[in-house]
């Protein structure tokens, strides 16, 4: 079986992943002078590795950046464009050494620390993130850091592809999200949840936000080095847009990487850019911020992209889409109800076989420098999803259905044909109706959360996380 990266076949993974280590020998040799000694791929999104070389008698690391699966043609390059300006204008990033062909990635300065958390689900799940002292230190030093980001003249961006400054109100604030959902549609994935808080969005954009400034699009992310922040990094999703989008990235990013106290970062960063911080503001911006990475999550879960992270995706879509109905709720004084239990299993047989089996096979296969014992562990997770889903799906979608219909006072033969009925209500664009929607929308992702975990809610599940308030 052939699979085919960058335009070239290549024959399993074992020779991918020998063929991306030759091409990062050779560029290493070639722009730095420099003889690889160890090239360790890290647990991420997208395929990065630790490359450490020697060069004479010195011995030095790189951190080489590769694409997303599924990322666009020109985000990668955009990302490492996006840095070599924050760089030029005194940013703490990562120096940039440049762009690589093969494997399609650009090299910057590995920061020699300890490692972040990698604020994905399924490592939270095994290891819950703790702040320590010199981290939450370092966190608000980067609230400094986060204001000069800020602070830097959109113009120095006007080069880059996609960084077009808006000029309404409604750009400043919807820009980044429009793009997002407009891929959601064309992919499939927008659905009522979803095409929910896109309108909720729409009609609630605040009018009095019309400065437009760079943004980091994923705030919160840095290395440390004690106290100290040593360097800024992930801007794959920057834009221009308004600052608090960037606010409101730390509660969408805790608790699965923990960012201490909120509120205490919101005032560090008010002291530091000398502006007060309007938290009705940062509540929309967190329905933006959850309502882009949701559609988000949902598109790594391509079937046809090779490697990647589906059940991240599920884990991320569960959780992020239902905190960003929260984040309305609060918005509206709204209370939600959490009362909700799995009933008994239904056993499918031959799926519930099938699937057993694959779990089973599925540990057995061999592990190599292409496919490490965690990818085997991520492989393994989809079928375990899937399990729990046929034994609960005829309850989540009898349920979810049964909840639309107290909200139209129709009855509907299936899920299918109730989720056509309300989107038909959705897309009218009747306020009246959202909070009877972020209500029967939120059970239904807290129905999800629960089959997905196997569990009641419960506060010792990450995955059942209700979203801090900010405004009481």
């Amino acid at each position: 079986m052939q699979e085919h990266v960058d335009g070239q076949a290549v024959e399993g993974q074992d020779a991918l992943e020998a063929s991306q280590h030759e091409g990062i020998t050779a560029w290493v040799r070639a722009n730095l002078a420099g003889e690889v000694r160890e090239i360790v791929r890290l647990e991420r999104w997208r395929p990065c590795w630790k490359v450490t070389y020697a060069k004479g008698s010195e011995v030095d690391s790189i951190f080489v950046r590769g694409n997303r699966p599924n990322a666009g043609k020109h985000a990668l390059r955009f990302e490492m464009d996006v840095m070599e300006v924050l760089e030029g204008n005194g940013v703490k990033v990562p120096h940039i050494y440049g762009w690589m062909e093969a494997p399609k990635a650009f090299v910057m300065d590995w920061i020699d620390t300890e490692e972040r958390a990698p604020g994905m689900l399924h490592t939270a799940f095994e290891n819950t993130p703790k702040m320590s002292p010199d981290r939450w230190e370092a966190m608000l030093g980067y609230m400094h850091h986060l204001a000069d980001v800020h602070a830097v003249p959109i113009e120095k961006f006007s080069h880059i592809r996609g960084m077009a400054a808006p000029e309404t109100a409604t750009d400043i604030a919807l820009q980044a999200t429009e793009r997002m959902y407009r891929y959601g549609r064309s992919t499939g994935n927008i659905d009522p949840p979803l095409e929910f808080m896109q309108q909720w969005l729409r009609r609630n954009v605040p009018e009095h936000r019309t400065e437009a400034r760079f943004i980091t699009g994923d705030a919160g992310q840095f290395m440390a080095a004690g106290t100290e922040v040593a360097g800024l990094l992930d801007f794959e999703i920057a834009t221009i847009g308004d600052t608090h989008w960037d606010l409101a990235c730390f509660r969408g990013r805790h608790p699965y990487e923990d960012m201490g106290d909120i509120p205490a970062l919101y005032r560090r960063y008010a002291e530091a850019c000398g502006t007060d911080v309007d938290l009705r503001v940062v509540g929309y911006h967190t329905v933006n911020f959850m309502q882009l990475s949701s559609i988000a999550a949902l598109t790594f879960m391509d079937p046809d992209t090779i490697g990647g992270n589906w059940i991240e995706g599920v884990f991320e879509y569960c959780s992020i889409t239902r905190r960003g109905l929260e984040a309305i709720a609060e918005l509206q004084g709204q209370s939600l109800d959490r009362n909700l239990h799995l009933p008994e299993p239904e056993i499918r047989r031959f799926e519930d076989s099938g699937l057993r089996k694959l779990l089973v096979d599925i540990g057995r296969l061999p592990t190599s420098t292409a496919f490490a014992p965690w990818e085997r562990d991520l492989l393994g997770a989809v079928p375990d999803f899937l399990l729990k889903h046929a034994r609960y799906r005829g309850w989540f979608e009898r349920e979810t259905a049964q909840d639309i219909s107290s909200l139209t006072g129709q009855s509907y033969p299936d899920l299918v044909t109730a989720d056509a009925a309300v989107m038909e209500l959705i897309a009218a664009g009747d306020p009246g109706h959202d909070s009877e929607l972020v209500r029967i929308l939120h059970r239904r992702l807290l129905r999800l959360s629960m089959i997905t975990a196997g569990t009641d809610p419960t506060d010792e599940n990450l995955l059942f996380y209700e979203l801090d308030p900010i405004l009481s």
